[in-house]
């Protein structure tokens, strides 16, 4: 008696594959093989996704692209752009997203599209209609490059250049990002999660609002939020550089007072540091000396003192200092840079 054949899901696959004729795919190499580029300007991520043809000895401007036509920018799928928050190019401000990119090439200057359409097979189906953007881009002469390449230049905190690059030509074109704007709105955003339980992500928040002079209004409401939680040395002093930038002095004044109170040897440590880097030599060195005598038997308060005097030149007091940081340090890592600074002093 035959048994019946019973076949697996693989088998079932097999067997209907087989009957049809057709054998699975095979990877193999792609003759414009796909690429990504990607750049932050400021906080802003820009992708451009595209595939690299070749030229292989043949004439590409005018003829394999030909002129005053929509070209893909590539090869294969259209090339796609990303802008992860808002962006301007050729003076249009234009919403995060993604954008297919393509081109009408001249032997003058370009014109660059940006559509809504990003799913496009080449420029075959390309409607004008759903264009989102086009604006002019100049080409220049350029060192020889055998496969369609995209790159970024000129990258700073609020602009970009995105350059196409293929054969003997370039094609470059600016991306600018109002980059306080978007920090803003993101710092807004990342607030309304965990970040929101943290005294310290709000005092962040408002301390970049201090350093860049930007929704100060917010900035003072940042600086409550977290004071409200927990007052700091950190936040206090953040909130008296936001009056004193509004005009309130007298009350800055008094929470640098307040935030002294309470501050850390670590606080009035970075405090010093940080006046030193400003170029506020006498501040810098009262804030060490202050640490001196409120924390008498810490060998880091004399080593940061020692590096203060020995930078404004008065090399016998920063060699007292550092001989008591030397008679107070117990690891021996800290303790032989300490002799070496001494040995430097010395000489």
């Amino acid at each position: 008696m035959k048994r019946p054949l019973v076949l697996g899901f693989g088998g079932l696959v097999l067997a209907a594959t087989m009957a049809l004729g057709q054998a699975p795919p095979l990877t193999v190499p792609d003759a414009s093989p796909a690429a990504t580029v990607s750049q932050t300007i400021g906080i802003t991520n820009v992708t451009i996704s595209y595939h690299r043809p070749a030229v292989n000895k043949r004439e590409v401007w005018g003829k394999l692209v030909p002129y005053d036509q929509v070209w893909r920018a590539g090869a294969n799928m259209n090339t796609t752009i990303t802008f992860s928050s808002p962006v301007t190019i050729g003076g249009k401000q234009l919403p995060a997203g993604t954008y297919g990119l393509h081109t009408i090439p001249t032997a003058g200057d370009w014109t660059i599209i940006l559509s809504a359409n990003s799913n496009n097979w080449g420029s075959f189906s390309y409607d004008e209609k759903q264009d989102v953007l086009r604006f002019k881009a100049t080409p220049r002469p350029a060192d020889f490059e055998e496969r369609l390449e995209y790159r970024f230049e000129n990258v700073g905190e609020n602009a970009g250049t995105a350059v196409l690059h293929w054969e003997k030509l370039e094609v470059p074109f600016t991306i600018d990002v109002d980059t306080k704007a978007v920090t803003f709105a993101s710092l807004k955003n990342e607030l309304y999660g965990l970040n929101q339980f943290f005294p310290q992500s709000w005092n962040n928040a408002a301390q970049w609002c201090v350093r860049n002079d930007y929704q100060l209004d917010q900035g003072l409401a940042w600086a409550d939020k977290s004071i409200q939680m927990q007052p700091s040395f950190g936040n206090l002093r953040t909130k008296a550089a936001i009056l004193e930038k509004k005009g309130d002095v007298k009350q800055a004044d008094e929470l640098r007072a307040r935030a002294l109170k309470i501050a850390t040897e670590a606080d009035i440590n970075n405090l010093g540091y940080t006046l030193m880097a400003a170029g506020k030599s006498d501040e810098a060195l009262a804030m060490f000396r202050k640490n001196v005598k409120d924390h008498p038997d810490s060998w880091n308060v004399y080593d940061s003192l020692g590096e203060a005097q020995a930078a404004t030149g008065d090399k016998k007091s920063a060699v007292a200092s550092y001989e008591k940081a030397l008679s107070l340090a117990k690891d021996p890592v800290q303790k032989k840079r300490i002799n070496n600074v001494l040995a430097g002093l010395r000489n």
